[in-house]
């Protein structure tokens, strides 16, 4: 039998970025937290802090389940999931091949999923819990070239929302927060897988244009430090209730705003006057 005084958390994606800063932000709240990621190296620093670091591939079944039995052993399950893990595939719709796709899902949607599924158990026989679920603006809006990064966020917008309803009579609260343009290895990333993919070709002017976007945008000092992000998180996990969702970080809550209020060829001007 596990007998707990301090409180848990696990963090997905906490080699860097918001899931570093998310990990490090709880840590100083007293949380025993678990960081998972593929590296653990690269998580040196948040064992230095007390973390506890597990090499896990969120889209690989066995990983998960070991992470969750590893976690169980020592701490009978956790109080808080943070579901931070995820990438952005860009690319034309045209030329990205459905395994790619399928594997965006793995690891945006399904790996969440997984996990989730294997640590509410021990949540819902506490009667308490909490699970963040770590979307995007992109979840609410979308851009050029990001058909399939917008189909996992906006496909885990709408899994939170029912997963909420179902969690909520056992004591589970679940959060959404939507991050906007923030200071991450993000757009980098995904700038160059989509140069990769699509320098040339019918799209290339397209692709070249948003990768020339996303540079000015990413790693500039352009957008806000993930630190906001942690804020927010610590403020949904201690608040006696929650919002169900927190928009945070430059362009949240404008891009979202004017998606929801002006409609789709507004936004639609909007968003090509950006490239």
């Amino acid at each position: 039998m596990n007998i707990r005084t301090q409180p848990t958390a696990l963090v997905t994606g906490a080699s860097s970025g918001m899931g570093k800063s998310i990990a490090k932000r709880l840590i100083a709240d007293g949380y025993l937290v678990y960081v998972a990621a593929r590296s653990i190296d690269r998580m040196a620093d948040l064992e230095k802090l007390g973390a506890i670091a597990l090499r896990m591939d969120i889209s690989s079944d066995e990983d998960i389940v070991a992470t969750v039995a590893a976690i169980t052993a020592r701490s009978g399950g956790v109080d808080v999931l943070v579901n931070n893990a995820g990438y952005g595939l860009y690319g034309p719709v045209e030329e990205i091949p459905l395994d790619e796709a399928r594997y965006q899902f793995e690891v945006n949607v399904f790996g969440t999923a997984r996990l989730t599924q294997l640590l509410m158990p021990a949540m819902r026989a506490r009667s308490k819990g909490t699970i963040v679920n770590i979307t995007s603006m992109g979840g609410k809006i979308y851009t050029v070239l990001g058909a399939w990064y917008h189909a996992t966020k906006h496909a885990l917008e709408g899994w939170s929302d029912s997963l909420r309803l179902e969690a909520e009579p056992f004591g589970i609260r679940v959060v959404v927060v939507e991050p906007g343009l923030i200071e991450t290895g993000f757009g980098a990333a995904a700038a160059q897988g989509l140069l990769e993919r699509s320098a040339n070709g019918p799209y290339a002017k397209m692709a070249q244009s948003v990768a020339a976007s996303m540079d000015r945008s990413y790693g500039k000092g352009m957008g806000t430090d993930p630190e906001v992000i942690a804020d927010v998180v610590s403020k949904a996990v201690r608040s006696a209730r929650p919002k169900t969702r927190y928009a945070a970080g430059k362009y949240a809550r404008l891009m979202i705003g004017v998606r929801k209020w002006f409609g789709d060829r507004a936004f639609d001007r909007l968003i090509r006057s950006q490239m």
